[in-house]
């Protein structure tokens, strides 16, 4: 038996895949890639009720270097086990979902070969079906599996070679037609320049938009080079935002677009290089649904501010529902409460990944560039801008994040002992004011300080972040100073 569970990173695989940093030696190889692909198509077959034989599964990768190795390799477990391999080359995430449900492919499944942001020696497996992503429970089900199949046959199952991509973009540029309703060029005389940071994402702009008019020349990064030469492909970034934000202003651009390495998430830039990010980001969204949906719900994570909450409900007369972090508890949480009754059209994490109702509630970066690109088009009709949609909207004066390591063994325990004795404190404090319908952590209001701080659990890692935000001058600190006497007491607990 091979152990794959040090693979797991929630619901993706992760690991090292490339021998390029002293100190960080190769865990995800092309046999491990095999094999959880070759679970993977059992675990269909099982799902689904089809033989091996009568499955197709569609494997697709970013511009990472030990892409192509890897795509091959799971293409040739998805092989071994006699189904057929769709070899869809240099994708997006979302594409590689949409390969399940857009007329003509259908797919059984999809496997995508990414790591999204992180450093150019790491990659990684998603895993799809028409129903969505993978869960971690089920990436769990899958690397026990795998590591302890039977040795793999012969190659039995066929190769395909489908046309992803272009039925991707396709579908792209018929949502912006619908959305704009102005002709087949509707976006003749739109500046907008992408940046791809050598990425997948680059399709977007000669496929997407310069085929509709755009003018995409100031465009960034678009060829794709898994070195990330340039900067990191994250929309989180500060370098990164930095170099959309001048080829913007730069460019005479009416708009800016940034997609991190596999296109999942996306931030934006308007004509005046102001960052459309975060609590911005967040906004515009809520903005736009709040025009087709008022009163729907918009499911956020846990660390977005007070003002984003005053504009969502005080200014769009939309309900902010704050949950737990992580995209996929974000999107989960969207989905049961439509199906409890209660509308919600988007479910979106601050770092970008934004999932909308109308498409399958996928976290699509290009989907929510596609969504932000029609409004900008159908203001300017109006004379107006997509600053006017946000002009209400305000930003914390001071806002910082500590992010403290817990040191020793069994660390979710003992932060869970911190997270217990904190709230218990908290109630005690005069003046603090526990919120009180929180998820994650314990997130308390500090009115004397016009602030909050929230502290909670990282997903995966042994830390805690502490998020604290203030509308005072000197407020993030005079909050820190006065959590600083609980934070002593906890030894292990780095500060």
């Amino acid at each position: 038996m091979t152990d794959y569970s040090r693979l797991q990173n929630g619901s993706d695989v992760r690991g090292v895949a490339l021998p390029l940093v002293e100190g960080e030696p190769v865990t995800l190889t092309p046999e491990a890639a095999r094999e959880i692909t070759r679970a993977f198509v059992r675990w269909l077959s099982e799902r689904t009720g089809k033989a091996p034989e009568a499955l197709s599964v569609a494997v697709g990768r970013d511009s990472r270097l030990s892409g192509p190795e890897l795509a091959a390799a799971a293409g040739e477990g998805i092989r071994r086990e006699g189904a057929v391999w769709g070899d869809c080359a240099m994708a997006s995430t979302p594409a590689m979902f949409m390969s399940t449900v857009l007329p003509g492919f259908s797919f059984d499944g999809a496997v995508m070969v990414t790591a999204s942001h992180l450093p150019a020696n790491r990659n990684g497996l998603k895993f799809f079906t028409r129903d969505g992503g993978l869960e971690s429970g089920e990436i769990r089900e899958l690397l026990a599996r795998a590591g302890s199949l039977p040795p793999a046959g012969e190659i039995r199952g066929a190769v395909t070679h489908p046309p992803l991509m272009e039925a991707y973009s396709a579908h792209l540029r018929e949502v912006i037609l619908r959305g704009i309703g102005a002709g087949e060029r509707p976006l003749e005389g739109f500046k907008i320049a992408v940046d791809a940071g050598n990425g997948a994402g680059g399709f977007f702009a000669s496929q997407v938009l310069e085929p509709l008019g755009a003018d995409v020349s100031a465009s960034l990064f678009l060829t794709p080079d898994g070195r990330f030469p340039n900067h990191v492909p994250n929309p989180e970034d500060k370098a990164a935002m930095d170099a959309i934000r001048d080829g913007v202003v730069r460019g005479g651009c009416d708009l800016g677009i940034i997609f991190d390495t596999d296109v999942d998430r996306a931030g934006a830039v308007d004509a005046g290089g102001q960052e459309i990010s975060r609590n911005r980001l967040i906004g515009l969204l809520g903005a736009i649904v709040a025009r087709e949906a008022p009163g729907s719900t918009v499911v956020t994570d846990s660390v977005t501010s007070s003002q984003l909450t005053d504009f969502l409900e005080g200014k769009l007369g939309l309900r902010h529902r704050r949950f737990k972090r992580g995209y996929k508890n974000v999107i989960n949480e969207g989905i049961r409460l439509n199906r409890e009754g209660t509308p919600c059209l988007l479910a979106i994490e601050t770092s970008g990944h934004a999932a909308m109702r109308e498409n399958y509630f996928l976290d699509d970066g290009a989907y929510a560039a596609v969504k932000i690109i029609i409004q900008a088009a159908l203001l300017r009709k109006e004379g107006k801008t997509l600053g006017d949609l946000l002009r209400d909207l305000r930003e914390p004066l001071e806002a910082a994040e500590y992010r403290l390591p817990i040191r020793g063994e069994d660390f979710a325990a003992y932060g869970r002992q911190v997270l217990d004795a904190l709230a218990e404190y908290a109630a005690a404090q005069p003046g603090w004011q526990p919120a009180p319908d929180n998820f994650e952590g314990v997130r308390v209001s500090v009115p004397a300080e016009k602030g909050w701080f929230l502290l909670r659990m990282s997903l995966h890692d042994p830390l805690m972040p502490l998020n604290i935000e203030s509308d005072r001058e000197g407020g993030a600190d005079a909050i820190l100073a006065q959590l600083r006497p609980f934070l002593a007491q906890w030894p292990r607990l780095g500060r």
